[in-house]
């Protein structure tokens, strides 16, 4: 679809317009067929499974970062607008499924629009957060740092920056998961679907687990660092994300290339998003070597 808006938009010659129309409808065509092959359990057991995975991870990554950052900070009295965050985030989900189930119809257009400000909001966020964690794994004397400076750093202003920055983080995956599973639901097998949604949720309690027992044996400055890749990792995919779903709700221009899409990257064959990522990567590689720069000459 975006390839073909891109067509429209570069005034294409009708045979190449038809061309990509008909493609279209076959992988419609090709979409309701295998939808309509895939209603037994299995299907619908894999397919709550996976959606569940899918978009809790990103989600989980970023809070579970954040609870351990503030954990080696030793400040255990942040943590409450963490889970806040996230906990009021689950229970905006429950109002929108309500309100999309029961209300209002939500429309493919307006969720790519919900789903493509929060996602870029969120890079945003986490791309300032990545610069400063990897300028503190450059610093020395941890624990003095920690100690003299943290509790001055950490105030009120920025404990609801946590609050948001988890809010946003979790609802924007809530959202969608919503609606996926409103989607699935519909297919009937109810009790493969709800099989699969709480596999997942061990699955991802057990990867939460995982992560938080390995960030509290790290040192303190590669926990930073790691935490500070992985962070600007996350912006770069929540960037791509962002801006192709203001392509799909029609937001921002799209010129189509012939390159592969991967979702879990955020990678889509489009030269705005791509070129977005490009970006934020630049920012955040030019800005490690800057804080690397100044490490080296203050040392």
């Amino acid at each position: 679809m975006g390839k073909y808006r891109s067509l429209i938009a570069a005034k294409a010659a009708q045979p190449e317009l038809q061309a990509q129309a008909e493609h279209i409808n076959g992988l419609f065509k090709e979409g309701d067929t295998l939808l309509g092959s895939s209603a037994d359990s299995t299907a619908a057991f894999v397919g709550s499974f996976t959606i569940l995975l899918r978009e809790g991870l990103e989600s989980l990554l970023v809070v579970v970062a954040m609870v351990a950052f503030l954990r080696k900070a030793e400040r255990q009295d942040m943590l409450r607008y963490v889970h806040t965050g996230w906990v009021g985030a689950l229970a905006l989900g429950v109002v929108t499924w309500a309100v999309a189930t029961y209300l209002v119809s939500i429309s493919g257009a307006n969720r790519e629009v919900t789903e493509g400000l929060s996602s870029l909001f969120a890079a945003l966020v986490l791309l300032s957060v990545g610069m400063w964690m990897h300028q503190k794994s450059m610093a020395g004397m941890w624990q003095k740092y920690i100690h003299d400076k943290l509790s001055a750093a950490l105030n009120k202003k920025s404990a609801w920056f946590m609050f948001g920055l988890s809010f946003i983080a979790v609802y924007r995956e809530v959202f969608e998961t919503i609606l996926f599973y409103a989607a699935l639901w519909e297919q009937g097998n109810h009790g493969a679907v709800l099989g699969g949604l709480v596999v997942g949720l061990v699955v991802l309690v057990a990867v939460a687990f995982a992560l938080l027992r390995f960030s509290a044996r790290l040192p303190i400055g590669k926990f930073f660092s790691w935490s500070s890749m992985l962070v600007a990792v996350l912006a770069v995919v929540l960037t791509g994300k962002g801006v192709a779903a203001l392509q799909e709700a029609g937001w921002i221009g799209a010129h189509a290339l012939n390159t592969p899409r991967i979702d879990i990257l955020g990678v889509s064959p489009s030269a705005q998003a791509l070129g977005a990522q490009v970006m934020v990567a630049t920012i955040i590689v030019l800005g490690f070597a800057m804080n690397a720069r100044a490490a080296r000459r203050t040392s």
